[in-house]
């Protein structure tokens, strides 16, 4: 019994690790070889979070030594960010993160703000694809396909 209680009372040691580094590293690396820009969305959120989760930890660690569920608080958080049955990461990314990023790195800062919405309608891997567009033919282009989409949509 007290191997299983040592296990039990340290099993943040045990499973953090996997959890909060081995499983992102190996999942960010296969992000890095898709061609999909949604799981980088997930995986270089996840950094950034854990980031902070760390930066947090050095800056209160010695208050947090005074709480006894706090390992357990980040194993959880970290578990609900990385899993794929929660996708926490991407949640938080889309939910409270991406209301205050800009959309200048999508081709520049020269869009107007109806134009911007539109782009932020779109999913990701469609915007990347669509800024890149309207940067090489312009955003008159852009339009007449979206036209083109509208006029199609209300034959049927």
């Amino acid at each position: 019994m007290g191997v299983i209680t040592v296990i039990a009372k340290r099993l943040d040691a045990f499973v953090g690790p996997g959890v909060m580094l081995l499983y992102p590293l190996y999942a960010s690396i296969r992000a890095i070889e898709s061609p999909s820009v949604v799981d980088d969305q997930q995986w270089l959120t996840y950094w950034i979070i854990y980031s902070f989760i760390t930066l947090f930890e050095l800056s209160f660690w010695r208050i947090l030594a005074w709480v006894p569920f706090w390992p357990y608080m980040k194993l959880l958080l970290c578990m609900w960010l990385v899993l794929p049955i929660f996708n926490g990461a991407a949640y938080v990314y889309e939910n409270h993160i991406r209301k205050y990023i800009k959309l200048g790195g999508l081709g520049g800062s020269n869009y107007t703000d109806d134009q911007k919405k539109i782009l932020q309608m779109i999913s990701l891997d469609a915007r990347k694809y669509v800024a890149e567009y309207v940067d090489k033919h312009g955003w008159p282009a852009f339009e007449r396909i979206i036209n083109a989409a509208e006029k199609e949509a209300k034959k049927h």
